[in-house]
């Protein structure tokens, strides 16, 4: 691995935007250069801290799964090499860890697919036996598989602000009927095809999120990162059991790590800035990503 980089400075082409994880470069009007960082973000707020690694093996896994899943939807790369868009001097900072994309028109719908009650889903399921508005069958516990995966899809925010989880119905206002229900059954292809591939490597994917472009045609493609831990919930086989969290390789560590964090005496208000992190919360959620991926690809 090479030296963590928080944040990158390509300074040979303009910047698009920089996102939680990934800062997006213009190449032309037509093609993006994505850079994954190795910040991490939990509660939507960015940790001062990065991840060592995180940004590459990100990348890796994410084209693992563009390479297995191809033949169910397009998806958004161009073939060529990131390195060949930037100075000599830039190289270091996208080897590895960058894609080079097509230009879309993205669509402002998160596809979220879950396959066991977990998270949100959860605590929803709890109140009212549904998520998102799909009704679920009674007597399901924390953890619970689902008889099938379930398609919630949630509002694409503004940076900083919270996905807002929204019914099928509310998509088919925002983008039409046809494209709503494409989304949603490419989605759910997707995830029953990955969540077959996980589970032969000892992974359960609890549930994930994919986003969508338009190309220049009208043809949908799958864009941005896919079935990596930071838009996936994962669960090793052998620590699963219904009706408590799994341990589980995305930011849960993380997660539970804040909730536990004193600032001042008082809890961390999930607002910025964000706890310091000590050393062994950095090395411990790198392991669990690297883990993730060596397990994946092994």
């Amino acid at each position: 691995m090479t030296s963590a980089l928080h944040t990158s400075s390509i300074t040979s082409l303009p910047l698009l935007a920089r996102g939680k994880v990934r800062d997006n470069y213009a190449v032309g009007d037509d093609r993006i250069l994505m850079v994954a960082s190795d910040r991490i973000s939990a509660f939507d707020v960015i940790m001062g801290e990065p991840i060592p690694g995180k940004g590459e093996l990100l990348t890796q896994m994410t084209l693992f799964w563009f390479d297995k899943l191809g033949h169910l939807c397009p998806n958004h790369l161009t073939g060529q090499a990131p390195e060949s868009v930037v100075t000599p001097a830039e190289v270091a900072q996208v080897q590895g860890r960058a894609m080079l994309v097509k230009r879309l028109k993205p669509i402002p719908v998160e596809a979220v697919v879950r396959g066991y009650l977990a998270g949100s889903g959860w605590k929803e399921y709890q109140e009212s036996q549904s998520v998102c508005g799909v009704k679920l069958p009674a007597g399901l516990k924390n953890a619970s598989k689902l008889p099938e995966p379930i398609y919630t899809p949630a509002a694409k925010a503004e940076a900083g602000e919270h996905d807002e989880n929204i019914t099928f119905e509310k998509t088919v206002q925002m983008i039409g009927a046809e494209l709503a229900a494409k989304i949603r059954d490419i989605s759910i292809a997707i995830y029953k095809a990955a969540a077959e591939i996980a589970l032969q490597k000892g992974i359960i994917i609890a549930d994930t999120k994919f986003e969508f472009g338009l190309d220049q045609s009208g043809t949908l493609v799958l864009m941005d990162e896919v079935l990596t831990p930071d838009s996936s919930r994962y669960w090793p086989v052998e620590g699963y059991a219904e009706g408590s969290n799994p341990p589980s390789y995305d930011k849960q560590f993380l997660r539970d790590w804040l909730e536990a964090a004193l600032v001042n005496g008082q809890p961390w208000g999930k607002k910025p800035p964000a706890p310091k992190l000590p050393a062994e919360v950095i090395e411990k959620t790198a392991a669990k990503y690297a883990e993730a991926l060596k397990r994946l690809t092994s």
